[in-house]
């Protein structure tokens, strides 16, 4: 058996230089998939907004700690994906009246993917 560990991740060996800001993951997708996201987070944050009055106060609480996860920043998303799959499931608990919810998530997912 050996000592050594694996690193699965990205790796950044800089030598010199200023003002290195390592990698940038936010904006890889340029300018107009960075505006359809927001737009997409915009429309989920309202929507989840007209979803409370139907939710249990559990449900509530769960979309209370998402809110602030919701922002147009891909990494941050991808990287909080358990959030968008709470807020899915609670829309899909609540049926119908959830429905909407669940097809911005999904939007969301599929930009994501991108």
């Amino acid at each position: 058996m050996s000592d050594a560990s694996n690193y699965y991740g990205p790796v950044v060996n800089m030598h010199g230089g200023r003002e290195n800001i390592g990698i940038n993951y936010g904006t890889a997708g340029g300018p107009a998939r960075d505006t359809e996201l927001g737009a997409a987070v915009e429309e989920l944050t309202r929507l989840l907004g007209e979803l409370r009055r139907h939710l249990s106060p559990e449900q509530e609480r769960t979309v209370d700690e998402a809110l602030p996860e919701l922002v147009p920043d891909r990494t941050a998303l991808r990287r909080n994906g358990l959030v968008l799959a709470s807020v899915a499931q609670i829309a899909a608990a609540v049926g119908a009246v959830g429905q909407p919810v669940a097809d911005a998530v999904g939007r969301l997912l599929g930009l994501l993917a991108q």
